[in-house]
């Protein structure tokens, strides 16, 4: 079947997010190693990202970790820090895709609050056409009823579907629904797809 939408993961696919290089520039990698054996800081962002309240975990986590208090402070004040820098061949094929008609949604493990933190920074997160975030969903990838949920919302059969993700099992669900997949490794990697799949020429997907 023809593509009739194109899915974008958010999280280094279309800004980077690497937690670790950030706190190895500000505390140092050994402070920074301690940090996370000490305290599961992706358990604790995956609770942000099935809907909890951003600002809650992150004092709660403190309380529960007083000797990290300052980091975590950190984590939270900073946040937007930690999303950074933004990949811009990759908001540049969003763009293309939306010129040519293509419909572009987004599907990512991201929280609520975390979210507005990001779009008020970065405004092409407000303009996909449709918005899969898993805050909102109350589930996260790689679980298959996000999937589920964003093909039964959209109306967009699976196969009519090209995803693209930077973690190969989120990679595995979708494909096992049927899904094109596009295990995001490099921005030109992730250009050549549409155009293979003729969704854009090749100086559209530049």
């Amino acid at each position: 079947m023809t593509i009739q939408a194109v899915v974008f993961d958010i999280g280094n696919v279309l800004i980077e997010w690497h937690p670790e290089r950030f706190f190895d520039r500000e505390i140092g990698p050994e402070r920074r190693r301690a940090m996370f054996a000490a305290i599961d800081l992706h358990g604790m962002n995956d609770r942000v990202d099935s809907g909890e309240n951003f600002h809650e975990v992150l004092a709660q986590t403190a309380r529960d970790n007083p000797d990290w208090k300052t980091e975590l402070d950190i984590w939270q004040d900073r946040w937007i820090e930690l999303a950074s820098p933004v990949i811009d061949h990759s908001v540049r094929l969003m763009a293309a895709l939306q010129k040519r008609s293509v419909p572009v949604f987004s599907l990512t493990n991201f929280g609520i609050q975390t979210y507005d933190i990001a779009a008020a920074k970065y405004p092409f997160l407000r303009q996909f056409d449709r918005d899969f975030i898993s805050g909102h969903m109350g589930v996260i990838k790689p679980d298959p009823m996000i999937y589920e949920m964003l093909e039964a919302q959209s109306g967009v059969a699976p196969d009519a579907l090209l995803f693209t993700d930077d973690r190969s099992d989120n990679i595995v669900a979708a494909t096992a629904r049927g899904w094109h997949t596009h295990l995001f490794e490099h921005p030109q990697g992730w250009a050549d797809r549409p155009v293979a799949e003729v969704l854009l020429s090749a100086e559209e997907a530049k």
